[in-house]
């Protein structure tokens, strides 16, 4: 993956910088795994807004992603790396030996033709996903299982990966992309390597109309709303808002959040760092 940096041609292009979309090789999805999805634009099902600041942006079809991997030890080869409008990663079309055909999320450094593999007794090679029991220590993974049979649920957005540190009776040591050392089910699966889109980050939009696009509607601070509407708000004149804090009064910086008997605490050996 590369990034190119656009002429200043217009005042929207002149701090662009955006992917050259090099690794991409189809620009269709495959028919039989996408279906259209509804917007909901921040509205429940009452039509009531629940979540504010979301609304409009492009259309976007849904890319039925395989995040189990449950069909073991049956070869599937790489067919296109397409884009996704639905997350940051991009997304391999892959063929299994079956016939049949499912999207996974693209690892860092798979190409087309490529042969993946999953289950028992599987080299721990990129893109091929491996039960944590069986994974080399030391191994970069990403897409883990927080409970076997679950499908994946850490590690899953562009550039972002995981290390197996050891192993402890059933569980397996795994250091997340927060920093925070974790206990895993040896059970659950994890696949090889690191995501694609690696200089995801590093994009720079350019203009307030690309996140239109995205579908996030523009933000109003705090600090120019009443004091009936936000803690910050009110004042004579520009004034500071006092300790930052969100609309429901919950302190930012560093204030602590987290049910203090949350039943996952046990499995949690070192905390992320500030």
């Amino acid at each position: 993956m590369a990034l190119k940096k656009l002429k200043p041609t217009t005042p929207g292009q002149r701090f662009k910088v955006a992917s050259t979309f090099e690794e991409i090789t189809a620009s269709k999805p495959e028919k039989s795994l996408v279906f259209g999805g509804k917007k909901s634009g921040g509205r429940n099902n009452q039509g009531k807004m629940t979540m504010r600041y979301i609304g409009g942006g492009h259309k976007k079809l849904y890319r039925l992603i395989d995040f189990r991997r449950e069909k073991d030890n049956i070869p599937a080869v790489v067919k296109t790396i397409e884009y996704d409008p639905n997350r940051t990663a991009r997304i391999a079309l892959v063929s299994y030996a079956d016939g049949e055909k499912r999207y996974i999320v693209c690892p860092h450094g798979l190409k087309v033709g490529q042969t993946i593999m999953s289950g028992i007794g599987v080299a721990p090679e990129i893109g091929n996903t491996l039960f944590l029991s069986e994974i080399p220590f030391g191994t970069i993974i990403h897409n883990i299982e927080l409970c076997p049979g679950q499908g994946a649920k850490m590690a899953r957005s562009a550039g972002s990966y995981a290390q197996l540190m050891s192993r402890d009776g059933k569980y397996a040591i795994v250091k997340m992309p927060s920093g925070e050392t974790r206990m895993i089910l040896q059970a659950c699966k994890a696949t090889i390597g690191m995501v694609s889109n690696i200089e995801h980050n590093l994009e720079v939009s350019g203009k307030a109309g690309r996140s239109r696009w995205l579908g996030r509607r523009p933000r109003t601070r705090g600090v120019v709303m009443n004091p009936v509407d936000h803690p910050m708000g009110g004042g004579e004149g520009r004034a500071t808002g006092g300790q930052p804090r969100s609309r429901k009064g919950i302190p930012s910086r560093g204030y602590k959040t987290r049910t203090p008997k949350k039943h996952s605490s046990k499995y949690i050996i070192e905390r992320r760092k500030k």
